[in-house]
């Protein structure tokens, strides 16, 4: 999981990290124990509260029943692995899901944002880097609870949001189509909300990454185009020709306000 060997991944020069308000709970689900165990030990001594689990099936049910608020979950497990296990919890829990894959191709990335994960690295990581993705998604997991709404890049403000039969409500996290409840993972929220609260404005790519993830999009990354894909036909969305988030070529995404 962490880069290097031995110790040397836990005991660097690199600075400590303040404490997390309220010691957040992560569940690391990792099946070498050793890495899992030296993940552990540094996540700790940067304030978060871990747990370890090696076994995927069980993993589902500690997930499910736990509710941690962050989950690092590797691809390769053994009896279910981390694709499955995150298909399987994802309508149970709503906290985000870091997954961690060995392959440096984007088949893993695609999927396991297809079964629902909020974010991905690749293996093997720096910790640094693994513990600046955590506490990006727990920044953007504790906004949502503090219903903190609207405040992306030129937002509109407000907590909720109506277009014709689509509503969208910022203070619950909720989507409505229809009357009929939208079952959205909290980064496929995250980025609807993004885009509808910018509603008639174009969004570029590196807007978005800098808004949502905190980091400079590379030009590679899929991620957003995966999760625009998911969300459009959750919200009555035609994905072959979409009307109401478009694709303007070269420049980014478009929420439509009014569609005619």
């Amino acid at each position: 999981m962490l880069q290097g060997d031995g110790m040397e991944s836990i005991n660097t020069n690199e600075p400590q990290a303040v404490g997390f308000q309220g010691n957040p709970k992560i569940l690391i689900v990792e099946d070498d124990e050793r890495l899992a165990s030296l993940t552990k030990e540094y996540m700790e001594g940067n304030g978060l509260n871990v747990s370890i689990e090696m076994d995927g099936a069980k993993a589902v049910d500690r997930i499910i029943n736990d509710q941690p608020d962050l989950v690092v979950l590797d691809v390769m497990l053994p009896s279910k692995d981390g694709m499955a296990v995150c298909r399987e919890v994802r309508s149970q829990y709503v906290n985000p899901i870091l997954m961690l894959t060995a392959r440096t191709d984007d088949v893993d990335h695609v999927l396991g944002l297809e079964m629902g994960a909020d974010d991905y690295l690749s293996k093997p990581v720096r910790p640094r880097v693994l513990l600046a993705r955590i506490k990006a998604l727990l920044r953007r997991s504790q906004v949502g609870a503090k219903n903190e709404g609207g405040n992306g890049a030129g937002s509109q403000g407000g907590s909720r949001l109506e277009f014709a039969d689509l509503v969208i409500d910022h203070a619950s996290r909720d989507v409505w189509l229809r009357d009929d409840r939208v079952d959205l993972t909290s980064a496929e929220f995250d980025l609807l909300w993004l885009l509808s609260s910018n509603a008639g404005r174009i969004l570029s790519r590196e807007e978005i990454f800098e808004v949502l993830r905190g980091i400079e999009y590379d030009g590679q990354d899929r991620s957003i185009d995966v999760r625009v894909s998911r969300i459009r036909p959750k919200i009555g969305d035609d994905p072959m020709s979409p009307k109401r988030i478009k694709t303007v070529r070269s420049k980014g995404y478009l929420f439509v306000k009014e569609i005619t």
